[in-house]
């Protein structure tokens, strides 16, 4: 699983970083010399994916659209890391009223469906401008805020366990400040499950892009290529018999989304000390299963040796 989904991933970062060599047209291209590429042609040898009703060469948005969800993966789950894991240490350590109110606007976040508010604060942030980096940074910053409660409970939780150990009193006890305690003792053993949570999250940041473009709150064609968008516009194809404006667009986010899931997973089996209790405890029932398979010498009876003796 670990490997198919590193493989997964390491195609499509492939293809965002070489996006400009592998694409034959910009992902707003409506020609080239030889004239217009046509509305929703079929897929041939000049355009192999087809091209979109708008006129647009599926391939090249496909490519292209790979660099904008990296794009979004990034800037959304890093910031949503650093807010997150930062509010969580200081949260968890001072405690009190503090620590309550935190909780509290964790809470009332979770309480709204993460799509809609991510749309709500697309709408805010955006003001209806679709520039390239302007759209890009409005999906990034919106899935952020979506993200930053899930970081925030999971370092809370660690904060608290483990600023009840021995070592957190010792250095108390020697004399240590508190920035010192916070982040060199308690915020470096309380981050172990920050990278199963950022791969399991960078999914959910893909179809949350996808989301606000299949709903009109993405990022326009002529700005970048976004495949919840190509999606949207391709509803009405899948009625009258064009398939392949669809499909490449739904299948890259199927890709991506599955690279990551199985590279979350994998980690996450490889991170439980239970798991690979359990592995070790099948190898050593298949060795113990193994050597009993040998033939055993009756008690009572002698060796060849010893009756040659």
């Amino acid at each position: 699983m670990l490997i198919a989904g590193l493989t997964l991933l390491g195609l499509f970062l492939l293809i965002a970083i070489f996006a400009p060599l592998l694409a034959p047209y910009g992902y707003s291209t409506l020609n080239d010399p030889d004239g217009d590429f046509g509305s929703l042609s079929a897929p041939s040898a000049a355009h192999p994916f087809g091209t979109t009703i708008a006129g647009y060469d599926v391939l090249s948005r496909v490519i292209w659209g790979s660099r904008t969800a990296f794009f979004v993966i990034v800037i959304a789950v890093v910031c949503s890391i650093f807010a997150g894991t930062l509010l969580g240490l200081v949260s968890g350590f001072l405690g009190g009223w503090l620590d309550r109110v935190m909780v509290m606007l964790a809470d009332a976040i979770y309480a709204f469906p993460s799509l809609l508010l991510a749309i709500v604060m697309s709408i805010v942030i955006s003001g209806g401008q679709s520039s390239l980096w302007g759209g890009i940074l409005a999906a990034s910053i919106s899935i952020t805020v979506v993200f930053i409660p899930q970081y925030f409970r999971v370092v809370r939780s660690e904060v608290i366990r483990v600023k009840a150990e021995a070592f957190v009193e010792s250095a108390r006890v020697i004399g240590a400040s508190r920035g010192r305690i916070m982040f060199r003792h308690i915020l470096r053993n309380s981050t172990r499950s920050l990278p199963l949570v950022f791969t399991l999250n960078a999914s959910e940041a893909i179809l949350t892009l996808a989301g606000l473009g299949f709903l009109g709150f993405g990022i326009e064609p002529n700005s970048a290529a976004e495949w919840g968008y190509d999606l949207n516009k391709a509803i009405a194809d899948v009625s009258n018999g064009v398939w392949w404006t669809s499909l490449w667009p739904g299948l890259a986010i199927v890709l991506v989304v599955m690279g990551l899931t199985l590279t979350g997973e994998s980690l996450n089996d490889l991170a439980d000390p239970r798991l690979r209790s359990r592995r070790r405890a099948k190898r050593g029932s298949g060795s113990v299963a193994q050597t009993s398979m040998v033939p055993v010498q009756a008690s009572g009876a002698s060796s060849p040796e010893e009756d040659s003796r």
